[in-house]
């Protein structure tokens, strides 16, 4: 190396990187939609309400998280995900996961 930094080509891995949050978008919208239908399928209880609006919420959340990764990953250089982003990231996807779960049961 002569001092000069290699220019990194990320190729098409950022748009791949984004259809992916934005099939993982539309799971999670299946899954609170869903969730939320089911809690208040046969009547409208307290629990019923409680559990639609954390669907509601968790979904949001997670909605928020990839759209603002979506948006970094549109550009030239996209910097990596941070910790915080990533924790959050899980947590709304398992917590999407255990509504679908208590759906079923």
């Amino acid at each position: 190396m002569t001092g000069v930094a290699e220019v990194r080509d990320p190729g098409l891995q950022p748009e791949r990187t984004r259809l992916a949050w934005r099939r993982t978008t539309l799971s999670c919208t299946v899954a609170a939609v869903l969730a939320a239908k089911q809690s208040v399928h046969d009547e409208i209880t307290a629990a019923g309400l409680v559990g639609a609006a954390l669907s509601l919420v968790v979904w949001l959340a997670f909605l928020g998280l990839a759209h603002r990764r979506m948006r970094a990953l549109g550009t030239a250089r996209p910097r990596p995900m941070t910790r915080r982003a990533a924790v959050l990231a899980a947590v709304c996807t398992v917590a999407l996961a255990g509504f679908a779960v208590a759906v079923v049961i």
